[in-house]
């Protein structure tokens, strides 16, 4: 996957954390696939619905866009996950995309 495929799927996600993301990978900075392997959903889900509650419930703001996250990678279930990670200089953003890398599931 190059910048051009992750902008172009990042660019059809119409949550506000994929636009974000999106702002960042068009001003150049710098991004990872990590393409080892994939890890389903559910996975994903229990870790990042854990961690969001504990935030919650220590009175931690959540950065913006892991509660819809969490809400899309409940709805993916047993579908099988890649992730990538953009590191901007003021934000990091993590992509949760779909097997065949065509769609963006979540962006937190």
């Amino acid at each position: 996957m190059n910048r051009e495929d992750l902008e172009s799927v990042l660019d059809q996600h119409d949550s506000a954390s994929a636009r974000a993301a999106l702002a960042e990978l068009q001003v150049g900075v710098n991004f990872e696939l990590f393409r080892s392997n994939t890890v389903p959903a559910r996975q994903l889900w229990d870790i990042r619905s854990h961690r969001h509650q504990v935030m919650l419930d220590t009175g931690v703001v959540p950065r913006p866009g892991l509660a819809d996250a969490v809400d899309r990678l409940h709805a993916a279930g047993a579908a099988r996950i890649y992730l990538a990670r953009i590191t901007g200089p003021q934000r990091r953003f993590i992509v949760f995309l779909s097997e065949d890398l065509t769609r963006c599931i979540a962006c937190w």
